[in-house]
């Protein structure tokens, strides 16, 4: 039986040999697929879970789960893991797990940037997504991160200077606070990340371009900016292996109707646009996102917002090539980021601006995170200590640990995360559209002795999810998702008398778009259609109807003639 540690983060061959275990354990379940390869040779994972005895995974309405596309966001890869133990432990127990199984194909992709997110484990180094050297091939001049005290972590370096824009807290003398306009009397200091300075010149600190500072999640077609207008971008769109299978995948799944993106850090869930108001939606659209948005908040406890009002950098800028915006936008799937793990909420700090916090808040919030990692023993904090700096001469190393504290949740809390997310995404994934054939008949039109009979077959076909079939108002506007198609299957010796053996039906609405605040305000709901046809078949043989729809799945019925 597999067993999933969340007591510590997986490194990739931990995580690949969990996987296999999976799959061994719960054949009839999960299949493992390498979707391709990163430069470095690693196998970016997919595993598909759902239930081969109820259908196969692209006959049925399909959701994706991915993880760590930002290598140091090991907890979204955590509970992606969880999401795996959950539903293949839980099928025939719990009645959520079983349910999505025998209906719905999970996609779950634990580790986008396994190459970044090795080394972000194993080594002191902090990088955004993949190893690949960007925006430049060659090391440049600047203050470059690194372990210079030989610790294992990569902390802060105060250095004195009466140009400094920092001080120490008279509160609590770890802290640094920024200084006033007026602090012109008192010891002020420069605050950096700790590491070395390449070309220094004995005076000036700048720091270096980053040295692997490409973004996978902003690498994605919607959008798309270069590295002059948006950090992070690559060379072009899909350069890079891990985008690229990622495109491959879904292009080859056109099944998918939700997404869910694991990232770290902040307790906010996020949904498109990055680069639009809300009002620049199609109103069913961001109806489903807020409804989707809080049932996440019910469950989680995180609020819910867009990155366009709630979660952009600089207010003035807006975010490029993002993966859930192409999602959205290019092939309307309703996609979420849930940003997991918040010290700052934690430590009771509410209702804050999640950007601008950083930019500036109170200092007794610091006093509370301090206090909140001080009762937990976290290590999150670290005492600053006196260094001889190669470049800079005396310097102090300390402060927080961004890895450990954060950026992702100590073990601690890690259960809890993966338990109440894992939840939500599931309630999210069981939003999609479900074919059915609701009945299936036929009505003998000439009587008499003759071995063959003239019937009229009638199916009414329906969906029984939210979600309409083509799943969102952006995907119909975009033209992406293909009409339900209903074919007729006759026995030997039977003809067609009239209608069309395969027809394309349209598409047929979910419950998304039918809630109406008073009873009889219009009652029209389109999520069924009637298709009739007349053959001449031998009595006793069976006549069936399939019914396709790319993202409902597909339905069939067989009925006797009798």
């Amino acid at each position: 039986m597999p067993h999933l540690d969340l007591d510590h983060f997986h490194t990739y061959d931990e995580l690949t040999t969990y996987l296999h275990e999976v799959v061994a354990q719960y054949p009839r379940l999960a299949r493992l697929e390498s979707m391709g390869r990163t430069r470095e040779g690693r196998e970016l994972w997919v595993m598909t879970l759902t239930n081969l005895d109820t259908g196969p995974d692209l006959e049925k309405p399909g959701y994706w789960i991915d993880a760590n596309i930002h290598a140091g966001e090991v907890t979204g890869g955590a509970t992606a893991l969880y999401t795996i133990d959950h539903l293949t432990r839980g099928y025939g127990q719990d009645p959520q797990a079983t349910r999505v199984l025998d209906r719905l194909a999970v996609y779950v992709a634990p580790r986008l940037s396994p190459d970044g997110s090795e080394a972000y484990l194993t080594t002191p180094r902090l990088l955004r997504s993949n190893t690949t050297p960007y925006p430049h091939a060659e090391e440049r001049d600047g203050l470059t991160p690194e372990d210079i005290d030989g610790n294992g972590l990569i902390l802060e370096m105060r250095v004195p200077d009466p140009k400094g824009a920092w001080k120490i807290s008279d509160r609590d003398p770890r802290l640094m606070r920024p200084r006033e306009p007026f602090d012109l009397e008192g010891t002020f200091y420069h605050r950096y990340i700790e590491g070395r300075l390449r070309g220094y010149n004995g005076y000036t600190v700048t720091d270096a371009p980053p040295r692997y500072g490409l973004d996978l999640n902003r690498n994605f077609p919607q959008g798309w900016a270069p590295e002059s207008q948006q950090r992070g971008a690559g060379t072009f769109p899909l350069s890079e292996p891990e985008t690229r299978a990622v495109a491959d995948f879904l292009k080859a799944h056109p099944n998918v109707n939700g997404v869910q993106s694991y990232h770290t850090f902040s307790g906010v869930i996020l949904r498109p646009s990055s680069s639009q108001p809300d009002d620049a939606l199609p109103t069913h659209d961001l109806n489903v996102f807020k409804r989707i948005g809080q049932r996440g908040t019910d469950v989680t406890g995180y609020p819910h917002t867009s990155v366009f009002h709630g979660f952009r950098y600089d207010p003035k800028t807006v975010l490029s090539g993002g993966f859930f915006d192409w999602l959205y936008d290019g092939l309307g799937i309703f996609a979420f980021a849930n940003e997991l793990w918040d010290v700052v909420s934690e430590a009771g700090v509410k209702s804050r601006d999640f950007i601008g916090w950083f930019r500036e808040h109170p200092e007794e919030d610091d006093l509370k995170i301090l206090a909140f990692n001080d009762a937990h023993g976290l290590g999150g904090f670290h005492d600053w200590t006196p260094f001889d700096h190669p470049e800079l001469g005396r310097v102090e190393i300390g402060g927080w640990d961004t890895k450990r504290f954060w950026q992702n949740a100590p073990a601690a809390f890690l259960p809890d995360i993966a338990r109440k997310h894992t939840l939500f995404t599931l309630d999210h994934a069981e939003t999609s559209p479900r074919l059915h054939v609701r009945t299936l008949e036929a009505a003998r039109l000439a009587s008499g002795a003759d071995e063959d009979g003239l019937f009229r077959i009638s199916a009414v076909v329906e969906n029984l999810g939210y979600l309409p079939t083509y799943t969102s108002a952006k995907a119909r506007e975009r033209g992406v998702v293909p009409p339900i198609r209903v074919t007729l299957e006759l026995p030997d010796g039977a003809t067609l008398e009239s209608g069309e053996l395969a027809r394309d039906v349209g598409h047929l609405e979910g419950r998304s778009g039918g809630a109406l605040l008073f009873a009889g305000a219009g009652g029209s709901t389109n999520q069924e259609t009637l298709v009739q046809w007349v053959v001449r078949a031998p009595l006793g043989k069976d006549v069936s109807v399939k019914a396709v729809s790319t993202r409902a799945g597909v339905a069939r019925a067989t009925i006797r003639l009798a």
